[in-house]
């Protein structure tokens, strides 16, 4: 898993880029098995259309270029596309919006993705501290790490131990604790999302300068998550190896 990781790294590097956009930073994800959804990297609009009849409308489309990594800010994330006459037409306007935000933005293709049934929102962000190495954070997503600032922290490597701790401590743990008659989240796939990130940081600790994956949708007892995006920043290649 190292090694797929680290092929999607150095080829973004080779590029001259420290930023991975979001299918590319999903692929590490992947190599690591944490779970992400069934998505396409489409270059062309038959290529979308392709992937839109195999992934099953309805779909989301994220286009992807280096130069626009706030996608929501440039409006290039477009959902909730019904049909491959819709796609046709979103197509154009995911371009020329990507256009009117960054008009040299290098275009990679654009991110054919189901429609996912929402869930509890959490993020967990990974940093690196110059004294202390990278610490993992942990919260629930909007509001809660928003305004509240409702978040924990861990130097990584962390055990299930400490995984299982910091979705324990933070105020909101309730509300994954099905609080007011609601279902519990999956605790479970919450720890093991931790342990997983724990783990890729621990293993590419000379590659990795931050990590956010937010939000992460978190569903019923049993019933799993997905990391709906993800942004990962690489060291520049001289900072690599220590």
């Amino acid at each position: 898993m190292k090694e797929e990781a680290l092929k999607v790294i150095e080829s973004v590097l080779a590029q001259g880029r420290t930023a991975l956009v979001e299918y590319e930073a999903k692929q590490v994800l992947k190599a690591y098995g944490l779970p992400v959804p069934e998505e396409k990297l489409a270059k062309t609009l038959d290529e979308a259309l392709k992937y839109a009849e195999e992934i099953g409308y309805p779909v989301a489309m994220k286009l992807m270029s280096p130069q626009i990594l706030h996608k929501s800010d440039a409006k290039v994330v477009l959902l909730n596309i019904k049909t491959p006459e819709e796609l046709k037409e979103k197509w154009e306007v995911i371009h020329e919006n990507a256009r009117k935000y960054r008009p040299d933005a290098e275009i990679l293709g654009v991110l054919i993705a189901p429609m996912l049934r929402p869930g509890r929102e959490i993020i967990i962000g990974v940093t690196e501290d110059p004294q202390f190495g990278h610490a993992i954070m942990f919260g629930l997503g909007g509001i809660f790490v928003e305004v509240l600032k409702d978040v924990t922290f861990r130097i990584i490597p962390i055990t299930e131990r400490d995984a299982r701790k910091m979705i324990q401590e933070i105020k909101s743990y309730p509300i994954l604790a099905g609080a007011r008659g609601e279902e519990p989240a999956d605790i479970d796939a919450i720890v093991q999302l931790l342990l997983k990130v724990s783990e890729l940081v621990d293993d590419l600790r000379d590659y990795i300068k931050e990590m956010d994956l937010n939000p992460v949708f978190v569903y019923e007892r049993g019933k799993g998550a997905v990391v709906v995006d993800a942004r990962i920043i690489v060291k520049e290649p001289k900072e690599n190896r220590k």
